[in-house]
């Protein structure tokens, strides 16, 4: 009875337009109904798992299906190359007073390509990136490299499988900072961790044809887990890695015990349009929070125009990525460049106002410059910017995918720097099953890279939560 009061009082409260839109929605609301639950009936609640090859020329009658260790190396040779081409690198000069408003910022690089050049120790990087075990398979024609990383083992502690898939321009190594912290015991739970590359990116080999996407990448990761003897595992997946996870749990939701995100989207609808109409005068109405409230409005600002701003290399590598990849896979301080910019403005837009971009605020170059090199000796930064392309050759929204739910139990985080909010309420209507919904109190794009402490104890606990239901 109290909670009619308040909302008769909240209505009365209004102004005349506020009041026309309350009613006006009020009765569509009405007339969606009958159709949200004419959908619902049409819902499936898996994709097809479907079948690819993407090795060169034809596929052979059988495939090698064993599992070889793998070691990363370097040679003088590489270093030498690669420091000849730092000290011949032509710089722009950048106007007066820009900072990284008009990408990254010249002066800057200059000073990461000098730290670079000289006192970056790749040979001491390659140890650090060979602390864990290294492996490959050929999965449909290419090999898939990944790492795998034990616990140690203890007495009556449950060892749970679990997969990280990281996204563009990130890799396996962002999740470095949390292997440590997710194999250790909890409480009697401990993780077993395999961090795929996504084909096309660093050690995995690049698909050979057209068309590898998230669907083909997800249908290459359960085979990969498969193939390391796991029945059932939990995912986690962020950037790329979202939607890779995701189509794995929509694929195979038998196997999948849980999947945690920290980047994710829901379908437009009419729940969306309500939530933007009422949202900022009475959030409650529409399930939204005041934080929901806080990071989403104004909308248009936050959610249009940031997106505009931020998304050139999106277009770009969505219709021609092969163009702007000459330059940058023959030039490492172009492609130092291109990279960190990303991580400047993913983890703080306010960046974008800062002579160096904030990135030694959060990360050592040390760190990122590693990032970089994983693209730079591969060759991969063109295969892995086609991916781009591979999924947005047709209007995503009406892949089988995008039209299926989620309802494996899943945990969401929230990080107030992330590309765009997408609030719970928003989320149920994809995501059929949510057990967790968490806001983080700092944060971006690269979660586990800058904020390896919360982004580890958010998907500990998850875990620990579905393992009690």
């Amino acid at each position: 009875m109290q909670r009619v009061q308040f909302l008769k009082d909240s209505f009365a409260g209004l102004d005349a337009f506020q009041k026309q839109i309350v009613i006006g929605t009020g009765v569509a609301a009405g007339v969606a109904l009958v159709y949200i639950l004419h959908r619902r009936c049409q819902k499936v609640r898996t994709i097809p798992f479907g079948e690819g090859w993407w090795g060169a020329g034809k596929r052979p009658q059988s495939e090698d299906d064993k599992i070889y260790s793998f070691e990363v190396k370097t040679s003088d040779d590489e270093i030498k190359d690669l420091h000849e081409r730092i000290d011949k690198a032509r710089y722009a000069d950048p106007l007066e007073d820009s900072a990284f408003q008009y990408g990254f910022n010249s002066t800057y690089l200059k000073s990461v390509a000098s730290y670079w050049r000289h006192e970056f120790d790749w040979k001491k990087q390659v140890a650090v990136l060979n602390k864990y075990p290294h492996f490959k398979t050929k999965i449909e024609g290419i090999d898939v490299h990944f790492i795998h990383v034990r616990p140690a083992q203890h007495k009556n502690q449950k060892v749970v499988p679990l997969m990280l898939v990281h996204g563009w321009p990130g890799s396996f190594f962002e999740f470095y900072k949390i292997l440590p912290l997710l194999t250790e015991n909890h409480n009697g739970l401990t993780f077993e961790v395999i961090c795929p590359s996504i084909p096309g990116y660093g050690f995995s080999e690049a698909p050979h044809k057209q068309g590898f996407n998230t669907l083909a990448a997800a249908r290459i990761f359960l085979k990969l887990m498969e193939r390391l003897g796991f029945s059932q595992f939990y995912l986690q997946g962020g950037d790329w890695g979202s939607f890779i996870t995701t189509n794995m749990a929509q694929m195979k939701p038998q196997c999948v015990k849980g999947l945690h995100l920290n980047m994710f989207t829901s379908r437009k609808g009419f729940k969306v349009m309500l939530s933007l109409l009422i949202g900022p005068y009475l959030p409650f109405l529409v399930g939204l929070s005041s934080e929901d409230v806080r990071r989403l409005f104004p909308f248009f600002e936050k959610n249009v125009w940031e997106i505009l701003r931020e998304s050139g290399y999106f277009h770009i590598q969505a219709t021609k990525p092969d163009t702007a990849g000459c330059g940058v896979n023959d030039s490492p301080v172009g492609l130092a460049a291109y990279i960190l910019e990303k991580f400047s403005t993913g983890t703080d837009l306010k960046n974008r106002d800062l002579a160096d971009g904030g990135l030694e605020r959060k990360y050592s170059l040390d760190d990122l410059l590693t990032n970089v090199m994983i693209y730079w000796t591969t060759g991969s930064i063109v295969s892995s910017m086609r991916f781009y392309k591979e999924n947005f050759k047709s209007n995503p929204e009406k892949r089988v995918d995008a039209r299926t739910r989620i309802y494996v139990p899943t945990g969401l985080v929230a990080f107030p720097g992330e590309v765009m909010h997408c609030p719970k309420s928003w989320a149920q209507i994809r995501f059929r099953n949510i057990v967790s919904y968490t806001f983080m109190p700092r944060g971006g794009h690269f979660a586990a890279f800058e904020e390896p402490h919360l982004f580890a104890t958010d998907l500990i606990q998850f875990v620990q939560k579905v393992e009690t239901l």
